[in-house]
């Protein structure tokens, strides 16, 4: 063994071990107290939300005595005749007010697309200050509830003569769909490389036709998620159409319609229960089928790609 040799293997010997590699750090997810305690609150917000469907589910079926006198539980049996009365029900029709609700979703949808998808375009494409500052006051917008603007609303609806009509109300109603539309359509178009409006404009495209024809296909996500939105709100909405349509305009939506089985003395739960299934039962098969529309269209424009 050489003099070299031995040097090596002696200062091997005499050096400290290398440093053992630091354990990885414990997932959250993986603690049982998180585990337990997000357990809980998943639960509570089930109860909270799942209880009252429960009920509709059951008083639904029921006779008007039952209803009253255990409205959770199942004594007296279940029948399918108050359905079908309520679908005949001679003080409100839920086929019209299926018919007239969704005009009311497809013509806010249709107006909230062309009227927010173009101004959200020159929003996002400007680099003054002074179209930040429209987009903080369209912000802004997302913060006032709808009831505060029913009355300012009624006067100005009165005096263009569109009170109790149907293009009032989906003025309205589509006026509300704008402060969010354009939020969300201008963080989307911020993702959208400006490469691409160029290239369009050497192509001889002017803004209007670059938006319709480059930009807008590319807002499928983001335009899903609004009409998803949007469907929502119009056919939920009871205070809007209740105080802008009004009896005296013979238009129920499938909410205002429900009111039509309460009366001044006495409520018939054996018409309320079925009206307010039938009312809802199209609204959530519409979220089962679209709900992953939803989530994809809010996360697409979070991040640049």
């Amino acid at each position: 063994m050489t003099t070299a040799t031995r040097t090596v293997a002696s200062a091997d010997l005499d050096s400290p071990p290398p440093p053992a590699a630091p354990a990885p750090p414990k997932r959250a997810g993986r603690d049982p107290l998180r585990l337990v305690l997000r357990s809980l609150v998943l639960l509570v917000v089930a109860v909270v939300m799942l209880v009252p469907l429960y009920l509709l589910l059951v008083n639904a079926f029921k006779d008007q005595q039952d209803i009253l006198a255990d409205p959770f539980g199942l004594s007296g049996g279940l029948t399918l005749d108050h359905l079908g009365a309520a679908l005949q029900n001679p003080r409100f029709s839920i086929v019209k007010g299926y018919a007239i609700t969704v005009l009311f979703v497809v013509l806010v949808n249709v107006f909230s697309v062309l009227l927010a998808g173009p101004a959200a375009y020159v929003i996002a494409r400007s680099t003054k200050r002074l179209f930040r500052v429209l987009m903080v006051f369209f912000l802004a917008g997302t913060f006032i509830p709808s009831q505060v603007l029913v009355i300012p609303v009624v006067y100005v609806l009165k005096t263009l003569g569109l009170m109790g009509t149907i293009p009032g109300y989906v003025l309205f109603e589509t006026t509300l769909t704008l402060p969010f539309s354009i939020f969300l359509y201008a963080g989307f178009i911020r993702t959208v490389p400006r490469d691409l409006d160029q290239a369009a404009a050497l192509d001889g495209c002017g803004r209007i036709r670059t938006f319709w024809r480059i930009i807008f296909p590319l807002m499928r996500p983001a335009v899903a998620t609004m009409v998803i939105l949007n469907t929502f709100s119009v056919w939920n909405d009871f205070v809007n159409p209740q105080t802008i349509l009004g009896p005296s305009s013979g238009l129920y939506t499938v909410t205002t319609g429900i009111y039509a089985a309460v009366g001044q003395y006495q409520t018939d739960y054996t018409v309320v229960f079925p009206t307010l299934l039938l009312a809802i039962a199209p609204l959530l098969v519409f979220f089962v089928i679209m709900q992953r529309h939803i989530i994809s269209g809010l996360t697409a424009g979070s991040t640049k790609g």
